[in-house]
């Protein structure tokens, strides 16, 4: 891990209110691709999106927690074209919006609701959002409610936060409405252990 990311890392996972979050990423976006994603080999945007696609996701794509938009450009080199993406920094959407790999691009918090509609989606992608000090399980009603039946969604959860935070329990609950739940293991930086991504699929 660069040292100088070191400090950004440890806030985010330290964060308590959607105000932090929005403090943090708003100082971090201009250097967070150079500063902490290169500089510590941060595949997991990559590796979400390489799910997503070897699953067979694809149509109009939703990025939860779209950031830099690191996952969206990965998206578009395996040929997903049609993403839109959100987060709860403007300033990082900023920075995603020069890779110009985004249909549009929206501030919003997902714990609050979206402002999109029921179904407008074929598939949700989300790497690093379902973390320490970031989202929980209940947002995931939300995500639901944006996709169409039979959409995929390839969310990636901190291992420890899933254990920790209910989300076995979350998906339990939801068993009526998803099918095909998947479990991969995977690895959020090069050198370091793996972590795991919930593979999903609507009713």
């Amino acid at each position: 891990m660069c040292a100088k990311s070191k400090p950004y890392l440890d806030a985010a996972y330290a964060l308590i209110t959607p105000e932090d979050s929005r403090r943090l990423y708003a100082a971090w976006a201009e250097t967070y691709d150079a500063g902490f994603a290169e500089a510590s080999d941060y595949v997991l945007p990559k590796k979400v999106a390489e799910q997503f696609v070897d699953a067979g996701g694809g149509g109009a794509v939703l990025d939860i927690g779209a950031g830099t938009g690191l996952c969206g450009q990965a998206l578009a080199a395996l040929g997903v074209m049609l993403v839109d993406g959100t987060d709860i920094s403007p300033e990082m959407l900023e920075v995603a919006q020069k890779k110009r790999v985004y249909s549009s691009l929206f501030a919003a918090d997902v714990t609050l609701g979206l402002p999109v509609s029921d179904g407008q989606y074929d598939g949700i992608v989300s790497s690093g959002t379902f973390t320490n000090g970031h989202v929980g399980p209940d947002a995931l009603d939300e995500l639901l409610r944006v996709t169409r039946a039979g959409g995929l969604l390839a969310l990636s959860i901190n291992g420890a936060h899933f254990e920790t935070c209910g989300f076995a329990q979350k998906l339990d609950a939801l068993a009526g409405q998803i099918v095909d739940l998947r479990l991969p293991e995977i690895r959020f930086y090069g050198r370091m252990p793996p972590a795991h991504i919930r593979m999903i699929r609507v009713m």
